[in-house]
């Protein structure tokens, strides 16, 4: 059996926890330090970690994938609490809120967040897809750590990852007593709470709960006070997590994870257009006349001075059950990971700036089971093979109140809609002479989806808001929706790597695939108000073909560097915008995604660590993305070819230094991390309106006291000290929006350990 510097080659899963330690993460995450764990069986070479990117256990340094891993102890003391706050860790990633969690890496991204949409980065938890992105945005609590792997991984994760992957890793329980509790409090009454407990019931078996409660005021500002109508709290969270580690031999081990979410708040969080810029132009035109970007306060951008029509409220669960075996064969070793999830939406809405109400009832349920059989021995061939199958079901209901006219509701009925993949996979790496190995991997993949349902018009007798409905008269038919395809796909890997005196380098050609879909209505002439072609109603799938080139150096103790080079060549690229062309005069709006012809990106992503002692570590990365339209023609005389595509800046930069003193027995460490951001494109392609977000610098700051032994920490930080309110996405007419990252926050965070 191959070791790993005294690890032993596994499946993933069966690792212990793995507490990290790097007090500034963000600037090159990739380096990531490992603490002396004594349940870890053995000590990890000084500045690397255990990832599972390849499915298997391997070192960071020794993994031939671009990728960032965040440990859990990072995450906490970095105040990131959430997913949309790993930005300044990860490079090239913007996660962004955007009715659900938007994901973009290296400038590929999916807006329709419906739920026939699918994302084009693949959120996991625990190894296992997370479909819907409003059940994406989970409270970082008890976690062992984040992977994030930048680029398709169509071979070993398949389903929806043409950009790529992150996956969560909770802490998983250990075979000894322990506990901690942790808290935060920050501005915007921002509180998150986590309490843990590690019980083990006998040698071989052991328990973990977790609890924790996230809570934050909106950072968008009530200017109508008086009217009825409160904005807080945004978020009201309440999870828990209950673990089971249990390994009756030592070749059999089960794994079983339950958790609960309720979700509530408050959640008009976004503003109209106008806040933020002026001179908006819309309409088909050959030019790309962009509005002017007001120069405004923080306060000025985020407080609402248009009157809202109704309260807003979110009151979402979210459950589901996991499980994890891992048998090792000798020769061979057997996993499988199942889960079945639920997701429950209960929604009141304000849409149009607050003009129009809506209600949004929504129940989804998903599966997933996954089975590989993995090469273990010690020769030249490591080898895995496997099946994966998934299946989402979801039931919905939007009512849009008064859009159509007074004492209307506007109805989307989706019952149901069915999403179902069917995969086999195989890769296989061989040295083919010492430290030389070729990487083949190859997986295909069927894809079939389904809705039915209707859209319609309500009357009432009245309607004051969605919690005050009058008597129902009549429902008007408007069209029957139905669509139904199946897309089947074989995409594959071929690799090459060579561990180096000075470190690994690799290269790799790779390919993606998301799986085509349908847009709101029905074919013209399969029921009443279908007046959509087949063209018009599906779209077909999205492929990537990836170059990539890196490698991760180790010049010293006290000097590392990595680099990646890349180029994708996308086709059919899907793109999303809500227009009007639904309903039986083609005048409704309906979300509606297309196929570009084609897009290319270009990119270098460089990171560097200096620790020149004991005491002091600097951190930089520089990325470089050129990310653009290759052809793309969406009406006549509107030209894309060339255009950047969204949230994809051209240069971005970080910067960040610990400083470490000894104080007693502990030690009192203050970091900075300054990261910039070139302008970044953001288009409302129903509109034309060509929205931008100019450059921009945001700084982190904190300022931590660990005790000996790591008995427990106290701490005070700021995040984005130059409180830039930066824009994620912008929408022009009736329905425009803009929607923006956090504003800054100052803090103080602690916790206790036993």
């Amino acid at each position: 059996m191959k070791h790993l510097h005294g690890f032993r080659l596994k499946l993933m899963g069966r690792t212990g926890a793995i507490a990290l330690s790097v007090p500034l993460l963000a600037a090159v995450p990739a380096f990531a330090e490992q603490a002396n764990e004594t349940d870890q069986g053995a000590a990890v070479s000084s500045g690397d970690i255990i990832v599972t990117a390849n499915r298997t256990e391997s070192l960071l340094s020794k993994t031939p994938i671009a990728m960032t891993a965040i440990g859990g102890a990072d995450l906490t003391k970095n105040a990131i609490t959430n997913p949309t706050q790993l930005d300044t860790a990860v490079p090239n990633l913007a996660i962004t809120r955007n009715n659900g969690l938007q994901i973009t890496i290296r400038g590929v991204s999916s807006a329709d967040n419906t739920e026939k949409g699918d994302p084009s980065a693949a959120f996991m938890l625990n190894g296992i897809y997370i479909a819907r992105p409003q059940a994406q945005e989970v409270s970082f609590f008890d976690i062992e750590r984040v992977e994030v792997l930048r680029g398709p991984q169509g071979t070993l994760y398949g389903r929806n990852s043409t950009a790529g992957v992150v996956n969560v890793l909770s802490a998983r329980p250990k075979m000894n007593f322990s506990g901690s509790l942790e808290g935060l409090y920050a501005s915007y009454d921002n509180i998150n709470i986590t309490g843990v407990l590690n019980v083990p019931v006998a040698s071989n078996l052991a328990v973990r709960a977790a609890v924790n409660l996230d809570q934050r005021d909106n950072f968008v500002i009530d200017g109508n006070p008086g009217d009825g109508i409160t904005l807080d709290k945004y978020k009201n969270n309440v999870s828990g997590r209950l673990s089971v580690l249990w390994e009756p031999t030592s070749a059999l081990s089960l794994y079983l994870v339950g958790d609960y979410t309720k979700s509530k708040g408050r959640t008009d969080g976004s503003v109209p257009p106008e806040y933020f810029y002026s001179n908006i132009v819309t309409g088909v035109r050959p030019t790309f006349d962009a509005p002017t970007f007001r120069d405004r306060s923080s306060k000025e951008y985020r407080t609402l001075t248009n009157r809202l029509a109704q309260q807003s409220n979110r009151n979402n669960r979210d459950k589901g059950v996991m499980g994890e075996i891992n048998y090792d064969l000798g020769p061979a070793a057997l996993t499988y990971l199942g889960s079945y999830r639920e997701f429950k939406r209960d929604e009141v809405q304000n849409y149009a700036n607050g003009a129009v109400m809506g209600a949004f009832p929504g129940k989804y349920w998903q599966t997933s089971h996954e089975l590989r059989l993995a090469l273990t021995g010690d020769g030249p061939l490591q080898m895995q093979v496997g099946g994966y199958y998934f299946k989402e079901r979801s039931n919905i209901l939007l009512s849009l109140y008064n859009l159509l006219g007074p004492n209307t509701a506007y109805q989307f009925l989706r019952n149901p809609t069915i999403s179902e993949n069917k995969s086999a996979f195989g890769q296989a790496t061989y040295e083919i002479v010492p430290d030389l190995k070729l990487t083949a991997g190859i997986r295909y993949s069927s894809d079939t989806k389904s809705r039915f349902g209707s859209t319609a018009v309500d009357r009432y007798t009245s309607i004051v808001n969605a919690y005050n409905l009058g008597t129902f008269i009549d429902r008007t038919t408007l069209e029957v929706t139905g669509a139904k395809r199946t897309f089947n796909k074989t995409t594959w890997r071929a690799g090459i790597d060579y561990d180096s005196p000075l470190g690994l380098v690799y290269a790799s050609v790779s390919t993606g695939y998301k799986a085509g879909g349908f847009n709101d209505g029905c074919e013209v002439g399969t029921g009443p108000g279908c007046n959509q072609t087949a063209e018009a109603l599906y779209y077909d799938p999205e492929t990537i073909t990836a170059y990539e080139a890196g490698f991760k150096f180790k010049f010293s103790q006290e000097f590392r560097l990595n680099a990646t080079v890349f180029h994708y060549d996308y086709s059919g690229l899907q793109l999303t915008q809500v227009i009007n062309i639904c309903g039986p005069n083609g005048d409704l709006p309906c979300t509606v995604t297309r196929n570009a012809a084609a897009a290319k990106v270009d990119g270098v992503e460089i990171d560097a660590i200096l620790r020149p002692s004991d005491r002091l570590t600097a951190r930089f990365g520089l990325n470089y993305l050129d990310a653009r339209y290759n052809t793309f023609i969406p009406a006549p005389g509107v030209n894309f070819a060339g255009r950047p595509l969204e949230l994809s800046p051209k240069w971005t930069w970080t910067a960040g230094v610990d400083y470490k003193v000894p104080v007693g027995d502990g030690n009192v460490t203050a970091s900075a991390l300054t990261r910039f951001s070139s302008r970044y494109e953001l288009t409302d392609k129903g509109n034309y309106a060509y929205f931008y977000q100019p450059a921009f610098t945001k700084t982190d700051l904190s300022l931590t006291y660990e005790a000996p032994e790591n008995q427990f920490f106290i701490g005070a930080f700021v995040r984005n000290l130059e409180n830039e309110v930066t824009v994620t996405s912008a929408s022009a007419g009736f329905f425009g929006t803009v929607n923006f990252a956090d504003p800054r926050q100052f803090g103080v965070r602690g916790g206790v350990k036993f």
